[in-house]
């Protein structure tokens, strides 16, 4: 039986070729996504940074603890508290203690109008925690003096320099007396103790020089405080969770890619395999009438899939192996990974991508070698091409239930929770089930689908027309193998692209919806509040409303068993109508105060009037009255409350509406005035939204371009296969046309018309298969209150189809060649 395998694929390995190079491809991109998504699982293992050499760091608390009949929950706190000056006085007196403040000071370049250099600042006696060490010049001694890190990208510093600082007590000439290396976590300036307590009065960590545990006793139980030593200390440093934050997105993308690419090659393998079995037909009823059982022939074929996956399987492992580095090279070059991403040496996405190409080399000739086993005898003698009965019960059985499932999902998620809809797990899983739906129901749909496309064509002078028509529709498994690969590639480049567009423009439109102000005023620095001095200069501004806010967040207990957090904005109710128009459901906006807040329809509780218990930013718990209810939206209708409840967080920005009879430009000028050497940015209000509207170039897209990019080399490579394949079998079909008098231009003519043809059979279908995707879609905005457009990526759809359509007519004109090579006569006698 393995003597016979062997020789049947040598003998077709036209045949073959195609399902090698395509389960080659898929399983060396599972090997190289699976190695960068191993890569993913464990984060660099950092230690502490800023309080390496420090004994004991202490802190307070930055965990939200709530008990529960289940257990004591835990939520991290968006505003940790500062360490009491009181208690910090108490820790002194079991030794050394050292005040740690934090706060921005930016070193202004000296050409107006551009950036100044983001730094943060700190007391010098902390500098000894980290350590740094003086390179030169000397500690600072007065409150203009400065120590600043260098070895970074800003502007080159020496000791002597003056420099203008700007901190939230405003900006200042300082001198530059002495400088220290760069340790690459921060940008740095160090003051003088009492300066950085002058403009940063809180403490927001506590070195000791005491040993931990009189630290705790000191302490107690019930303080609020962090004792951190060892390696926990560096929780105390600033975002010690952005290695892991900035791996989430990464291993999304990843098993995005790898979750499509096992899909694709499965699909396009099955399918290829399908079609080469139909093929041999004859050849399988050959071998029955020389004795083969059903069983000898079922072997026959599961053995040459087999062959074929484990050759496949471990060319495309040893080509993941190599491709991995490139992958994840790319990935960094163009920002979708952070630049200290590598590569691990784990060997198990290898094994998994081997044995996965075997199973499905396998698993795809399982179907169609039942099919070879059910061939009969008399198929020896079957001289006509036509396909009939193409459909046996169980494909049909299996096609409605796919589709069912695919059809039955997405309404029942409409009719309990249309959010889950947006997911990006939900729209690149869902477009799988219809495409498999579709691909079984091919061999049905291809022939109305077909005589639709060529009905036209077929009205025209000429006989090309009608021979497309005809050997279209009799040769159903032929244009349904052709069509399958573009269906693949159409449904999941249309579904991808335009969900995500048209979430993006929903979002979009969801922000210029809410926002109704003329300006809007946010720090030069993302995460860092206001300046200061430019919110006492803008309170009053004439002909303007002025309405300040600030970013926090909320905290609930959900059923008594999770804390749940949400984003949250605290506002000034009384202002709030004129700068923004939320999409309220239930309630009324202005019955917002300090005894209420306004939520989503996300929230378990949405009946106004009714309170809940939440958790501030700051961990200090309240009972909120509902006063509103907002659509659920995007996802990004947050939580409003008024800024008592505000939970310690600072101004982060202001709306500005220029009132009735007001003059723009002059409000313009006073806030452009007001923002100078504050490191505030005022923007109109298209100049804001103009971030949040649709873009070619950011992360989500180039992500889902290098994944439809990788989808797209695995069925390219079965397009060219299937259509070399077909052409390669109808050597007399061509040949009886040329003896009918057709020339070879027409023949090649013909040819690429049913290429193209069986082309637009695939388009149509995936087609369909993205309307019904980009409509669920569109019912899910709808549901959740949100209006706007679908967005149909025509573009992409266009060169998508004419990519297949130009490597479809290549591949098809090809073998067609070579066969008219031959003389018409002795092809047109000779048998397979």
């Amino acid at each position: 039986m393995l003597m016979l395998a062997l020789r049947g694929i040598r003998l077709r390995w036209v045949t073959f070729v195609g399902s090698f190079l395509a389960l080659v491809l898929g399983v060396g991109l599972i090997a190289a996504t699976g190695l960068a998504l191993a890569a993913t699982y464990d984060a660099p293992e950092r230690g502490p940074e800023r309080f390496a050499a420090a004994p004991v760091v202490v802190r307070a608390d930055g965990a939200l603890r709530v008990d529960t009949p289940t257990g004591t929950r835990t939520a991290p706190l968006d505003r940790p508290g500062p360490v009491p000056p009181g208690l910090a006085a108490q820790l002194a007196s079991l030794g050394g203690t050292v005040e740690d403040r934090s706060f921005p000071a930016d070193i202004m370049d000296p050409h107006p109008g551009e950036d100044a250099d983001a730094r943060v600042g700190h007391p010098w006696s902390v500098a000894a925690a980290a350590p740094y060490r003086l390179a030169t010049g000397r500690a600072p001694a007065a409150p203009g003096d400065v120590v600043v890190t260098t070895g970074t990208g800003g502007p080159r510093l020496r000791t002597g320099d003056r420099v203008r600082v700007r901190t939230p007590a405003g900006s200042e000439a300082r001198t530059v007396v002495g400088t220290v290396a760069g340790r690459g976590f921060e940008d740095a300036v160090f003051f003088t103790d009492d300066e950085a307590a002058r403009i940063s009065p809180d403490i927001d960590a506590l070195v000791v020089h005491a040993a931990a545990t009189a630290v705790r006793d000191a302490l107690g139980p019930d303080s609020g405080m962090d004792v951190l030593t060892g390696h926990d200390r560096r929780h105390a440093d600033p975002d010690p969770d952005r290695d892991a934050r900035a791996l989430v997105s990464v291993n999304a993308l990843l098993g995005t890619a790898a979750g499509i690419t096992l899909f694709v090659s499965a699909a396009v393998v099955a399918s290829t395999f399908s079609y080469a079995v139909a093929q041999r037909r004859r050849e399988f009823g050959l071998l029955r009438t020389a004795g083969a059982t059903p069983g000898q022939i079922r072997r026959t074929v599961l053995a040459e899939s087999v062959l074929i996956g484990v050759a496949a399987s471990a060319a495309g492992t040893l080509l993941g192996a190599g491709g991995a580095p490139l992958l994840v090279r790319r990935m960094t070059e163009s920002g979708l990974a952070p630049s200290w991403f590598a590569l691990g040496d784990p060997s198990w996405p290898l094994h998994t991508a081997f044995w996965t190409g075997v199973f499905v080399a396998t698993a795809a000739a399982l179907v169609s070698c039942h099919r070879a086993g059910r061939t009969a005898p008399t198929e020896a003698l079957r001289e006509a091409a036509v396909d009939s009965r193409v459909m046996p019960v169980s494909r049909w059985a299996a096609a409605v239930l796919v589709l069912l499932l695919g059809l039955g999902l997405p309404a029942l998620a409409l009719a309990t929770d249309p959010g889950d809809l947006l997911g990006r797990k939900s729209y690149v899983t869902r477009p799988m089930i219809l495409i498999v739906g579709c691909a079984l129901l091919a061999p049905v749909l291809v022939r109305p689908v077909g005589r639709l496309l060529t009905w036209l064509p077929a009205r025209l002078p000429g006989a090309t027309g009608v021979l497309v028509r005809e050997n279209t529709a009799a040769g159903v498994r032929r244009t349904a193998a052709v069509a399958a690969p573009v269906l693949i590639t159409v449904a999941l480049a249309a579904s991808l692209t335009g969900t995500v567009a048209t979430l993006e423009e929903a979002r979009a439109t969801e922000a210029r919806t809410a926002t109704t102000a003329d300006f809007v005023v946010t720090p030069g620095q993302e995460g860092r509040p206001l300046a200061p001095a430019f919110l006492e200069r803008v309170r009053d501004i004439d002909g303007a409303v002025v309405s300040a806010s600030r970013s926090t967040a909320v905290t609930v207990l959900e059923e008594h068993t999770a804390l749940v957090s949400s984003e949250a904005r605290a506002v000034d109710p009384a202002r709030l109508a004129a700068v923004a128009k939320l999409p309220v459901t239930a309630g009324r906006l202005a019955d917002l105060d300090d005894d209420a807040i306004v939520v989503n329809e996300e929230w378990l509780t949405t009946r106004v009037g009714d309170r809940v218990t939440v958790w501030l930013g700051d961990g200090s718990e309240r009972s909120l009255r509902i006063a509103a209810v907002l659509a659920t939206g995007t996802g990004d209708n947050g939580v409003y409350v008024t800024p008592r409840n505000a939970g310690g967080a600072d101004v982060d920005r202001i709306d500005v509406e220029v009132a009735p009879g007001g003059d723009r430009h002059a409000v313009a000028a006073a806030l452009t005035t007001a923002a100078a050497d504050t490191g505030t940015r005022v923007a109109t209000r298209a100049a804001w939204l103009a971030p949040t509207a649709p873009g070619p170039d950011d992360h989500t897209r180039t992500g889902l371009r290098m994944i439809l990019g990788i989808a797209l080399l695995s069925t390219a490579t079965a397009l060219a296969n299937t259509l070399v394949m077909a052409t390669s079998g109808r050597g007399r079909d061509l040949a009886v046309l040329r003896l009918s008098g057709a020339t070879v231009p027409q023949v090649l003519r013909l040819v690429v018309a049913e290429a193209v043809a069986a082309v637009g059979v695939g388009a149509v279908l995936g087609g369909v298969v993205a309307a019904v995707n980009l409509l669920v879609v569109r019912c899910a905005l709808a549901l959740l209150g949100v209006t706007s457009a679908v967005v149909v990526p025509w573009a992409m759809l266009g060169l998508v189809v004419a990519a297949a359509a130009l490597l479809a007519a290549g591949s098809a004109v090809l073998p067609a060649l070579s066969a008219l090579r031959t003389r018409p006569v002795e092809l047109a006698g000779s048998r397979e």
